[in-house]
């Protein structure tokens, strides 16, 4: 019986594959509709993408295949879904932060926000979480995650290898090395004893030594700084993925905050223009010394660094030029250089994505040196063009080899997947026969209507795009609304909020499916973080819509502009 688990479960993956796919096969075959086969294919791929069946870059593949077999899209529209503006804003965000890694200016950016904010964990969660929010709330969640996580697993990196430093396992490791270093090759000449002897001293240097006292670790001993390695390893990577997450999360709350900080709050926007319009108008003292230990070695290494070279002084301008752009492009409380120059009949054709790409082939024509014959004399550049030696070429900033090394071509995939899921609800329907069946809401109060929504569209933004989630959802929370007299505002606001409450699953939002591409984290792990923080969203939302929202929008008197011939009787 052993064998027989052990079996099913080194091969649960190939069976999961085959099962699940079988077992959800009547709800498209007893109903037989294009909703049905919509909500098969969403079913299926969010299964496949919480266990884990197959890479999520291959699960996302699915409506290529699935959607076009079941009429719901031709293929050619499905694959249109895969490459649209958010991708490419997501390429150009990581090949920034590939350029900041690649001149090593993450390194020193790291050692300088651990000189400033010190070494404590709620020092540098506070720190990064901040930052991460206040960006977010002026530009896309997708480019403040993409341009602080590499920063922040750098910063993490640097403070795991200072502590291992300064740690007893650390020591051991350094005094074994220094012995390897001092163990040197017999040469033939020696005598036999000389031999013997040095045979002996190298074998003590194989020997760990106590990095008190010097003497021969015992096994238990020996055992014990293992012990503690691997908790300073268990440590560093919960460390990693607490960071990863806090980063991440940060970009979708502060993202809340501002009206352009997140394009469903956007999207609320533009329904609600529309509305008018169509219905009127304490640490130990141990812990101190080794944070205190951790603190000099990170200052000597950020000496160790010298000054800033040429390819890190390039890499920080273009970033700031590229902050400085994104924050002026759109800014929303007054025009911005997009909309003044690029504008046509009342639209921009300028956006997030094509600033970052500008900004990225910058990179790879810009030099990561000062060409030496700008810093020669004349005679010396004479000299250099008479003479027959080849001038190398400077490398640029970036090149595509390290960039097609370091992109996560996978997650690409993954967005594109989550879009082609959007596209599929709208072209089936549904998403109009899931707003049909919220009607019967009207007969429960208004703050159980609000938080039954929330949740559910919470829970819905986990498979699809936040933006797709909005579009779908406001204009048929908004007609139910004014169908039972309420405040279209008191549920469109909530709902647009929680639609950015998508922390479960990597390919929820961008932010995310950045924070998962680097490896330390699971989708396990996200979903666990995930639920709690979608629960506690949701409840902070509701608190905040029936207590200050209330007064600050009028929630309690039904609009005139959301009057209209079937809401003739609201008051």
């Amino acid at each position: 019986m052993t064998a027989v688990w052990r079996v099913i479960v080194t091969h649960r993956n190939y069976l999961i594959a085959l099962l699940v796919p079988l077992l959800i096969l009547p709800l498209p075959l007893l109903v037989p509709t294009q909703e049905a086969r919509c909500g098969y294919v969403i079913i299926l791929m969010a299964l496949f993408w919480c266990m884990e069946v197959l890479p999520l870059g291959v699960t996302a593949l699915f409506p290529v295949v699935l959607f076009p077999l079941m009429n719901i899209m031709d293929s050619t529209k499905v694959c249109m879904e895969y490459l649209k503006d958010t991708n490419m804003l997501f390429i150009g965000g990581l090949m920034v932060a590939i350029a900041v890694e690649h001149c090593n200016l993450h390194k020193r950016i790291a050692l300088g926000v651990l000189l400033i904010l010190g070494v404590r964990p709620a020092l540098l969660f506070m720190g990064f979480m901040s930052v991460t929010a206040f960006l977010s709330m002026w530009i896309s969640n997708t480019a403040t995650t993409a341009m602080m996580i590499p920063i922040a697993q750098a910063v993490l990196e640097q403070l795991h290898k200072s502590e291992h430093e300064t740690s007893p396992a650390g020591r051991v490791a350094e005094s074994i090395n220094k012995a390897f270093e001092l163990q040197e090759a017999p040469s033939k000449s020696d005598s036999s004893q000389e031999t013997q002897t040095q045979a002996c001293a190298t074998l003590l240097l194989f020997l760990p030594l106590h990095p008190d006292n010097g003497h021969v670790l015992t096994v238990e001993e020996e055992e014990k700084l293992k012990d503690v390695k691997q908790l300073e390893e268990e440590k560093h990577l919960t460390f990693c993925k607490g960071m990863s997450l806090s980063v991440c999360y940060a970009a979708s709350i502060g993202g809340i905050a501002t009206l352009t900080g997140t394009t469903p709050n956007l999207v609320m926007k533009g329904q609600i223009d529309d509305f008018r319009k169509n219905f009127g108008c304490g640490a130990s003292a141990s812990m101190k010394a080794k944070q205190k230990m951790a603190y000099r070695v990170i200052k000597d290494e950020h000496k160790k660094l010298g000054p800033m070279r040429f390819s890190e002084i390039a890499v920080t301008v273009l970033f700031l030029l590229l902050v400085v752009l994104w924050f002026t492009r759109d800014p929303g409380f007054m025009p911005g250089w997009a909309t003044n120059v690029f504008n046509k009949n009342g639209k921009s054709y300028v956006t997030d994505a094509t600033v970052v790409i500008f900004i990225s082939l910058l990179m790879f024509l810009i030099p990561s040196e000062i060409p030496t014959y700008l810093c020669r004399n004349r005679a010396q550049q004479v000299q250099q063009q008479d003479s027959t030696r080849q001038t190398s070429v400077l490398p640029a900033l970036l090149d595509w080899k390290t960039v097609n090394q370091k992109m996560p071509w996978n997650i690409v995939i993954l967005l594109g997947g989550g879009f082609a899921l959007a596209k599929g609800s709208e072209e089936s329907g549904l998403s109009v026969w899931l707003g049909s069946k919220l009607t019967p809401l009207q007969n429960i109060s208004s703050p159980a209507i609000a938080l039954l929504l929330c949740l559910l569209v919470a829970t819905f933004t986990e498979c699809t795009s936040n933006v797709a989630t909005t579009t779908l959802f406001l204009p048929i929370l908004a007609s139910m609304a004014q169908a039972i007299c309420l405040n279209p505002l008191y549920i469109m606001l909530p709902c647009t909020l929680s639609a950015s409450l998508a922390f479960m699953l990597p390919v929820a939002t961008p932010p995310n499916a950045i924070a998962f591409s680097y490896g330390k984290l699971k989708v396990i792990d996200m979903a666990k973080a995930g639920s709690v923080l979608n629960i506690l969203g949701v409840l902070t939302i509701m608190l905040a819509i029936n207590t200050w929202g209330y007064p600050m929008f009028d929630l309690n008197h039904f609009p005139v502009w959301a009057n209209s011939t079937s809401a003739a009787s609201c008051k």
